[in-house]
């Protein structure tokens, strides 16, 4: 395996993808950037600390160790936009969340160079969810969840303060109405904000794969991660961002995400 791309193979009908987890940025690429900070700000700041507990639970999982910043593997890599006419990133960001420029004047990747880290990074990504996909569907219906977390208040994106879990199943197109009503309700236990296809309804990734018809049903999960680290309420810096992981924030989160985990898997055995 790719000492950048990891695979924790389980025997669960659960594949969970983390794209955003991952800060590690090649030393040619981070001499272009504004800000070695800047570069990482957008982070899915310790999701992958946050699920690791999945393994357990006989889960698979699948992290690329690539900061988005290089290449966001949860993009249309044709360049589409997900969102059309609303402010997003794309498949190569040049722009944080906040529109700070990533890379100095001249410096951006032209489509050469996208094409390159397409052809390095996202597509090795994606076949790795595939193959796991694959192995699993050939015993039934599997479930894919995208795991994903953001600032809770992003104001260039959204209004006012994000739902602390936010489910995405495109409107309905990439899982059965029951996978979502029964994330929905595990979520619901508690006590928390929360809103199905709000301002995140799913990636390309759930968009891609979801295919409840063969049997591949996805999902996405948005946290707002002031339900399981610090998160400051305005502009965030070197000083304040990100915050460091604390077990004991976390883990009444973690009981939440188990409960969900949960739900997906006794979903898909249903169905088998």
């Amino acid at each position: 395996m790719k000492d950048w791309l990891t695979v924790h193979e389980g025997s669960a009908p659960l594949v969970i993808g983390l794209p955003h987890t991952g800060t590690d940025i090649p030393p040619e690429i981070e001499a272009r950037m504004t800000s070695p900070w800047l570069a990482r700000k957008d982070a899915d700041w310790w999701v992958d600390r946050l699920y690791d507990f999945a393994a357990d639970m006989g889960a698979t999982l699948v992290r690329t160790a690539i900061s988005r910043s290089v290449i966001d593997v949860n993009r249309d890599p044709s360049g589409t936009s997900l969102y059309p006419g609303m402010t997003t990133t794309g498949l190569c960001p040049t722009e944080t969340f906040d529109g700070e420029p990533l890379y100095r004047d001249g410096q951006a990747p032209d489509e050469a160079e996208i094409a390159m880290r397409r052809a390095t990074w996202f597509n090795p990504y994606h076949a790795a969810l595939r193959g796991q996909l694959d192995r699993l569907s050939a015993s039934g219906p599997v479930v894919l969840y995208d795991a994903h977390s953001i600032r809770s208040v992003v104001p260039r994106l959204f209004e006012g303060e994000l739902p602390q879990f936010n489910i995405g199943d495109n409107d309905g197109a990439t899982c059965a109405p029951e996978l979502t009503q029964g994330v929905e309700a595990a979520c619901a236990i508690s006590g928390s904000s929360l809103v199905v296809n709000g301002r995140f309804k799913g990636g390309w990734t759930t968009r891609h794969y979801g295919r409840p018809s063969a049997g591949i049903h996805a999902i996405q999960m948005e946290l707002a991660d002031r339900g399981y680290m610090a998160d400051p309420a305005g502009p965030v810096s070197p000083d304040t961002w990100p915050s460091p992981y604390q077990p004991e924030c976390a883990e009444p989160m973690r009981g939440h995400l188990r409960r969900v985990l949960d739900a997906c898997i006794a979903f898909a055995e249903s169905q088998r």
